[in-house]
């Protein structure tokens, strides 16, 4: 009997779930089609009903969200954007796109709303290109009288490549927070431009908004980068913007991890970027709990440079994805994301006080938003053991380095814990400090193993047995509490 079946054989029609029924089904087909990939799908969801997922950038959406990926809209090419489309028959992706932009504008209170990026990653590029478009590009052919760059000669396309390639952009430097995309050196954004980074205060590994005012005014970037990966304080936009303008750059905000703290009210004021930048690129799931995507929203002088996406830096959209985009949205836009948003930042907090009280320094020494970075040398370990031990206990993070990390990226000094997919499953501050108990038993009993200097001493690790065991059943023990999907049942 399939899964389907014994659901509605066991299940009362006055219970029985739309979306359940929905999901079951789609998997009963699967199986008949792809057995070993539909394994693979069931053996993830095991996998994430298993183990804490304390993952800052990852999250649980909702069944409506996945299942609006999956569906006929996957099949359709819609390059360009509304109502200006390279393929014909795109009037319902229009419909969809249109739909998810104007629920995306009105979300954030943006002038202008682009959700067609495949990540946060892409909607950086196309945000650093828009940028690049409408302060050099558009300058340059109006001061020659040309309509546009197939009118260049080779001498002038020359001039204009080498102007682009001239600007600097400024942004957090990765050790201190800042993402990849901000101009690490082995990423596409520090090709683009000239990168340049701004740190952290090594004494209270918060920004210096001083530091920053007086590096933009020697450098005076094109575009000041604002936004984080790993830093756990609010950014102060207001400051940032009055910076920009008076070194004449735009000011870019990637608010890619707390997107949903925005949405869901937590951050305003000063400490809500929509008011303050030009353009904001920002990822879809994360803190605002939707599909694995991106998202520009930007002022109205940039709209037509950042719709351009496509054939700019993308090829065909994906209406599936923006279709789950516009669902995120409307979800988000209920009064209850507000509350959620608000536990978020809570249990993040309370989970720093547990760390803190149990002898763990907390960088910056606490967190104003969804995630925390712990420093775990003192254990005598690298966050790739740390990372590696914890998930041998059923525990799932990410290691990342810590401010002026002498380790590097790839070992790390630090673990960074975030708070979303916790709180989406209904957890609290208690079990945050159950959380933290569990995390520092396994750092407790795990030890760095490996002949020094061959390199496995940076990755190698031993845990006791009996910690790992004692873990592992308090994790049980704590998702059966509160478990994903109850009422989807693979058995």
């Amino acid at each position: 009997m399939q899964r389907l079946d014994r659901y509605l054989a066991k299940t009362p029609p006055e219970k029985r779930k739309s979306d359940v029924i929905a999901q079951l089904a789609a998997l009963d087909h699967l199986r008949t089609q792809s057995p070993e990939i539909a394994q693979a799908i069931e053996d993830e969801l095991l996998d994430q009903r298993s183990h804490l997922k304390l993952i800052a950038s990852e999250n649980y959406c909702s069944p409506a969200v996945q299942l609006a990926m999956g569906n006929w809209l996957t099949d359709k090419y819609a390059e360009g954007y509304v109502r200006h489309r390279f393929y014909s028959g795109c009037e319902h992706v229009d419909a969809i796109e249109d739909r998810a932009n104007q629920l995306a504008a009105s979300l954030f209170g943006a002038e202008h709303a682009y959700v067609q990026p495949h990540c946060g990653a892409d909607a950086n590029l196309i945000a650093f290109l828009a940028i690049l478009m409408y302060k050099i590009q558009s300058p340059l052919l109006e001061k020659l009288g040309k309509k546009g760059v197939d009118d260049l000669t080779k001498e002038e396309h020359e001039q204009l490549r080498q102007l682009m390639i001239n600007q600097k952009i400024l942004g957090m430097g990765l050790n201190s927070g800042g993402h990849l995309t901000h101009g690490f050196r082995m990423n596409l954004s520090s090709k683009l431009m000239k990168a340049l980074h701004y740190e952290v205060n090594p004494e209270t590994e918060q920004l210096d908004y001083d530091a920053i005012e007086q590096q933009a005014i020697a450098e005076k970037p094109l575009i000041l980068l604002a936004g984080y990966s790993a830093y756990s304080r609010k950014i102060d936009f207001a400051r940032m913007r009055a910076i920009a303008d008076k070194v004449g750059a735009i000011l870019m905000v990637d608010m890619a991890h707390f997107a949903g703290l925005v949405a869901g009210k937590v951050f305003e004021g000063n400490y809500n970027p929509i008011p303050f930048a030009h353009i904001a690129t920002s990822t879809t799931h994360k803190t605002l709990r939707g599909p694995r995507g991106g998202l520009i929203l930007c002022t109205a002088e940039l709209a037509p440079y950042v719709d351009k996406g496509c054939p700019l830096a993308m090829g065909g959209p994906l209406p599936h994805v923006m279709a789950a985009k516009a669902v995120a949205f409307e979800e988000a836009l209920r009064p209850d994301f507000r509350a959620y948003a608000k536990s978020i930042v809570e249990n993040a907090s309370a989970l720093a006080e547990a760390f803190k009280k149990r002898g763990v320094r907390v960088v910056t020494g606490g967190t104003d938003n969804h995630l925390i970075v712990i420093d775990i040398s003192p254990f005598e370990l690298t966050g790739r053991q740390a990372e590696a031990a914890l998930r041998q206990a059923h525990i799932t993070t990410n290691r990342n380095t810590i401010p002026y990390d002498k380790k590097g990226p790839w070992y790390t000094s630090g673990l960074r814990l975030g708070a979303p997919a916790m709180t989406t499953l209904g957890m609290g501050p208690n079990e945050m400090e159950e959380i933290a108990d569990m995390i520092v038993d396994v750092l407790q009993n795990t030890k760095a193993a490996g002949t020094s200097g061959d390199g496995k001493s940076l990755s190698q690790f031993i845990l006791n047995p009996d910690a790992q065991e004692r873990t592992t059943r308090r994790v049980f023990d704590l998702l059966q509490r509160f478990p994903l999907y109850p009422e989807l049942i693979l058995d």
